[in-house]
């Protein structure tokens, strides 16, 4: 029994693969999720799509106020110019109403060489016959 032991060959090392930085963070994110020494890992891994959709809710949340905030922007805005519309149009009205006066015509029309008449319109009446509508 006395053998001579050969010498065996070393065994070659096998180096642990290094965690990625991507890997690291989220053992890291997980670690501090577990702030209180509560949770487990598995406990977190199931908790993790409640708060994924936690999270989406929240980013929703934060859009939809977004959106408002703009709407209502857009109605300021829009409000603004319907007054000053409706600005642009009273003044209009009263010009219109200036210019439409029966002295305002009758300068304006002038230059041409018609003039305002002087006399009074007379009623015409025709007799025997019927006014038919």
């Amino acid at each position: 029994m006395n053998r001579i032991k050969e010498p065996k060959a070393p065994e070659p090392v096998i180096e642990k693969a290094k965690p990625s930085k991507q890997n690291k963070r989220a053992r890291r994110f997980i670690k501090a999720l577990n702030v209180f020494g509560y949770l487990d890992k598995k406990a977190i891994l199931q908790i993790m799509p409640f708060m994924f959709f936690l999270t989406g809710i929240a980013v929703l949340y934060i859009a939809n106020s977004y959106v408002a905030e703009r709407t209502i922007r857009d109605i300021d805005k829009t409000n603004k110019e319907i007054k000053e519309m409706r600005a642009e149009y009273i003044s209009a009205k009263t010009e219109l109403m200036v210019k439409s006066k029966q002295t305002e015509v009758a300068a304006s029309l002038e230059p041409y060489g018609i003039k305002e008449s002087m006399m009074a319109p007379k009623k015409i009446v025709v007799r025997g016959v019927e006014n038919r509508k």
